[in-house]
């Protein structure tokens, strides 16, 4: 996986960034990245002041998260709370689907309504 960080009116340290690594490769046993694009930034003028973008690239759809809080570990936890969420909707999306291809053709998945 390559990692690409930006830090905008945020200081970048080993331990951010390392912090923010670990972060991303917890969500690979669930999810396959190819590459993940991390933007931190703290508007002066602006409140919330800290803003976090991640932007996944992944086999099929890539994944986006934004947020804004007034802590960078609150805005943070935000993304990833979003991305988790995404991962969790696409797995179950395509459990849903393999599902479907699993019963013989004609046949449509039973939803309490009798078929016409």
């Amino acid at each position: 996986m390559r990692l690409n960080l930006q830090h905008i009116g945020v200081r970048s340290t080993d331990a951010l960034d390392s912090w923010i690594e670990n972060q991303i490769l917890n969500l690979q046993p669930r999810l396959q990245i190819d590459e993940a694009s991390v933007r931190l930034v703290r508007h002066h003028q602006t409140s919330p002041p800290f803003q976090v973008q991640v932007h996944l690239v992944t086999p099929g759809p890539d994944l986006l998260a934004e947020a804004q809080d007034h802590t960078l570990r609150a805005a943070w936890s935000k993304v990833m709370t979003q991305l988790r969420n995404r991962i969790t909707h696409r797995i179950e999306k395509r459990t849903q689907r393999k599902k479907a291809r699993g019963q013989p053709a004609g046949q449509r998945p039973s939803n309490g309504s009798p078929a016409h």
